[in-house]
């Protein structure tokens, strides 16, 4: 039997600390993830749940967005994803009779993790103008609501669509093309806040926004650097890849300002030797960079390439533009700035050197660590400027590898979600749909904030997500949210931002994952894509948790039929009970989705094109693969503060909460805790075990605080801080963003520490 959900909401500022781990993995990982599964859906359930995820005739794992191999093991789930099928699968129920005794007042009081635990929305739910609690209401009457107060807008730009990277491609078509058809592209989404300057910088040198890497690659380099990525928590199963690398000849060097457990040795739970072994010691070099010093890394790296002329001189001559003028600049580095903006020796970075000059074939992979600086989108270009260097685009074991969150944020911008269009994809839009697609930009997740903070967003609308708590300075955040008319939410679980509302609030619960999908035409099943370019199905398989439940396909269907009115000309009705015929209409729509129905029925499915890594070719203003000019640039940090970044605990994914451990750093029982260096914490008389408030400081000279914090002293850089998200949102400054991209810097927040005002 699973248990039930807690009754009280346990304190998280009072955790045990013991000494990090230095493995990921292995029985311990087994035990906790099936324990976490059992005290959610119960043991018969969770073995049935589990030997579906990530299969071919099974559903894709919520959690992360890391492929599946060709041939999947029996068990092809982490020990994260386990958690997050349990989270989804789980048997707790939340009810029309949970919201009668729990005014939002209340709710708005409880942590996170607390409102998660109670289990699975039921029913459309209404907090009505002026009201104190939920109340239910119909499917019916929520889309009419919702229609009423979109007809009331005086502009369609006064709505805001936001997408949560959960939602399937079929879902996430129906949904920009409704917002579209009403005439707006204010469609944000949850890569704006992670992968964006990802997708700025490879948009702008190699012309595709995505990874040119797959699984097959990883296992053919020669070097691996994973930079600013801590996969033994954010994507497990990418260590039995790394894994698998490392015994076919790889060497992998890690580049962090922590050192990370499941990079410095792996336990693989699916081979003996990984359980009852030592494992396999994966980093054979590990960086310990400041934070916001790979930019000056990467550009070191380079100088030492061309010093000893290690170009590949014919990809570059053949394949790239833009050469001369970074030769010129890259030369020029200056080591004493190199040093002072990465804190590393310059003997490991020439290091690493004779690593890159000895290999032929080299991966770059990297996550949230390099994409949340202000100088984020310079910092990937470097990186792209090492890669092309010596010719490592478009070979076999070589190539970019951003690592993306959310199981389906890839396919999502795919798709169209994306506030600032292209013209080919709006002009196969309504030649497909018979209508002229809005042209002007929309607003991305944080001018979304702005807009709204301002008056000028009366609607908002989220398919999926958190967006409260996953978006910047919670305290703008909420304010803004509760500046709008109506605020909507699709949404399987409870969260923060169903109790931080507009005026009027609807929770729409929806299928997950998990769930079978049966409309009146028969089964359904959705696709996904990976973090590799990979389209495959999706096929829950449980009973649904209360009768009636849409799926968020015919949730977008419905709405649209409802606000557009009948006689809109897009087969809405079709599209909400048969999935195939959206997929077809995406075919004639989406690039590479050509015969999208017959090629997702394969095993498998199948991959996406990308002119740089199949074919050498570069879809940019060039035609060509761009190298770029980059100053060097690192975070300044005034004396007596920190420069702090805020991460997952192994509990956690994004914004939802497991548990209150963090196993591999050895925090138990709590998440109000900041990890410092001890060196650091002596010179500014931080206790060990000690308590503090934080404030972060930025130019608007805003006060912004997150009180009662314990310090930790850990093995972080110097000069750096880590805390966990999305408590310390709090100290991300709306306004603190990327160039070019707009990704909030929730990587660089300048703290200084307080006396305790929580004692």
């Amino acid at each position: 039997m699973a248990k039930q959900a807690p009754q009280s909401d346990p304190a998280q500022d009072a955790p045990e600390v013991s000494a990090p781990q230095h493995a990921a993995a292995g029985l311990p990982a087994v035990g906790h993830s099936l324990r976490m599964a059992a005290e959610q859906m119960g043991a018969r359930r969770t073995l049935a749940t589990l030997l579906k995820v990530n299969q071919q005739d099974g559903f894709d794992c919520p959690g992360c967005a890391w492929p599946e191999p060709d041939k999947p093991h029996t068990a092809e789930f982490c020990e994260n994803g386990a958690k997050a099928v349990a989270e989804e699968a789980t048997e707790r129920r939340v009810r029309a009779e949970f919201f009668a005794a729990h005014p939002v007042a209340d709710l708005a009081e409880r942590s996170g993790y607390w409102l998660g635990q109670q289990g699975r929305l039921t029913q459309p739910m209404l907090l009505d103008e002026g009201a104190t609690h939920y109340t239910p209401v119909s499917w019916d009457d929520a889309f009419a609501l919702v229609a009423e107060e979109l007809k009331a807008l005086d502009t369609p730009d006064g709505a805001a669509f936001y997408t949560s990277g959960r939602t399937s491609n079929e879902a996430a078509f129906a949904y920009q093309l409704f917002a579209r058809r009403l005439g707006t592209n204010n469609l944000p989404d949850c890569s704006n806040m992670c992968h964006e300057s990802s997708g700025s910088a490879l948009t702008e040198t190699l012309g595709v926004g995505k990874g040119s890497v797959s699984l097959k690659d990883l296992y053919q380099a020669d070097l691996i650097i994973v930079a600013g990525q801590n996969p033994g928590t954010n994507h497990p199963r990418m260590l039995s890849a790394l894994e698998r690398a490392k015994r076919a000849g790889a060497t992998i060097v890690s580049v962090n300002p922590l050192p990370e457990a499941g990079l410095e040795r792996f336990k693989n739970p699916q081979h003996a030797r990984g359980l009852v072994g030592h494992g396999t010691k994966l980093t054979d070099l590990f960086l310990q960079i400041r934070l916001g010093g790979d930019l000056a890394l990467f550009r070191a790296l380079n100088r030492i390439v061309l010093e000893q002329d290690g170009v590949d001189r014919d990809f570059v001559a053949e394949h790239c533009y833009g050469f001369e003028e970074f030769e010129a600049q890259a030369r020029r580095t200056d080591r004493a700035e190199v040093l002072a903006a990465t804190g590393l020796p310059w003997e490991q970075i020439e290091e690493l050197g004779r690593l890159v000059l000895k290999s032929e074939k080299i991966i770059v992979c990297w996550a949230m660590g390099l994409t949340q600086h202000k100088h984020a989108v310079p910092t990937i270009r470097e990186v792209v400027n090492f890669l092309l260097l010596r010719g490592n685009v478009g070979r076999p074991g070589a190539g970019v590898c951003p690592v993306r969150g959310h199981s389906n944020v890839q396919g999502d911008r795919t798709m169209g979600i994306f506030e600032r269009p292209g013209d080919a994809f709006l002009d196969a839009l309504g030649r497909e749909f018979g209508f002229e697609p809005p042209r002007e930009h929309g607003l991305d997740s944080v001018d979304t904030i702005r807009a709204m903070r301002d008056g000028r967003i009366g609607v908002f609308f989220a398919m999926g997500g958190n967006f409260v708590a996953a978006t910047p300075d919670t305290e703008v955040t909420e304010a803004a949210m509760r500046n709008c008319r109506l605020t909507v939410h699709v949404s399987t679980k409870l969260n923060r931002s169903h109790v931080v509302t507009g005026a009027r609030a609807l929770i729409l619960p929806t299928l997950g994952r998990t769930d079978r999908d049966v409309s009146a035409r028969g089964a359904q099943f959705v696709s996904v894509e990976d973090s590799m370019g990979q389209v495959h199905a999706s096929r829950g398989g449980l009973r649904p948790p209360a009768p009636g439940l849409l799926s968020e396909t015919a949730i977008v269907c419905r709405l649209a039929r409802t606000v557009l009115g009948p006689r809109d000309t897009v087969p809405w009705e079709d599209f909400a009970t048969d999935y195939d015929t959206l997929r077809d209409r995406i075919a004639r729509v989406v690039p590479g989705f050509e015969d999208f129905n017959e090629k997702v029925r394969r095993p498998g499915g199948f991959t996406l094109p990308h002119g740089p890594r199949d074919t050498r070719t570069f879809p940019t203003a060039t035609g060509k693969a761009n190298f770029s000019v980059n100053p060097l640039t690192a975070p300044e940090v005034p004396p007596g503060r920190l420069l702090l970044q805020t991460l997952r605990s192994h509990d956690q994914y994004n914004t939802t909460i497991y548990g209150l451990d963090d196993r591999y750093r050895g925090i138990k029982g709590g998440r109000r805790v900041v990890l410092v260096n001890p060196a650091d914490a002596e010179e500014l008389g931080l206790t060990d075990g000690g308590y503090v408030d934080l404030v972060g400081e930025w130019s608007d000279g805003v006060e912004r605080r997150a009180p009662h914090f314990r310090v930790v002293h850990y093995p972080v850089a110097r000069g750096g801080a880590a805390a966990y998200y999305p408590e310390t949102n709090v100290l991300v400054p709306l306004d603190s963003t990327a160039d070019i991209s707009n990704t909030p810097t929730s990587k660089a927040v300048v703290i200084r520490f307080a006396p305790d005002s929580g004692a």
